[in-house]
């Protein structure tokens, strides 16, 4: 049984995958629930969501074009905790084939690097899922806050809000 439950339907926006949920999420049942992880003040701060959503109404991020899942679904805890056989990639890869977002965005590199196997960079990447394209942000947790940077969300923002379609990103 995951720990959190998906927030998914076709034709999203972006959906945002993270590594596993946090300790603090588990126990909550909510994404990014830990006060020190900036993602819903981002995500508000950049302007996907017209006001900041609360933890604890995570399954309301739909109305606003976006999704919710992670790479390891079984597992929960601090990304240095996690062995690469918690995550699921091929799931991933079906999730999305299926719902068929504009972009799948990883609030990690360390998600970007284990679904992609290697070395990754932020922002916009090479490679697509289908005709998804693929984008990998820092993390929003308080324990990743040395890495931080709003930079690369404001530009996943940007792409998404100037692109009216899935075709049209493909050229980006």
């Amino acid at each position: 049984m995951p720990v959190l439950p998906d927030v998914l339907q076709p034709d999203l926006d972006i959906i945002f995958c993270g590594t596993a949920p946090g300790t603090v999420s588990a126990q909550r049942g909510a994404y990014y629930a830990n006060a020190g992880n900036a993602f819903w003040r981002t995500l508000f701060e950049v302007g996907l969501t017209p006001q900041q959503v609360s933890p604890v109404d995570f399954q309301s991020i739909t109305q606003y074009k976006l999704g919710l899942t992670d790479l390891a679904k079984q597992v929960y805890g601090a990304d240095s905790s996690l062995k690469k056989s918690d995550f699921a990639p091929n799931d991933l890869r079906r999730k999305i084939l299926h719902c068929t977002p504009k972009v799948l965005a990883f609030t990690s590199k360390r998600a970007g690097q284990e679904f992609l196997g290697g070395k990754v960079h932020y922002g916009l990447q090479a490679e697509k899922i289908g005709n998804t394209v693929l984008f990998v942000l820092p993390s929003p947790s308080g324990l990743a806050r040395s890495h931080w940077s709003i930079k690369p969300w404001c530009d996943l923002a940007r792409l998404v809000n100037s692109v009216p379609s899935t075709s049209t990103i493909q050229s980006i």
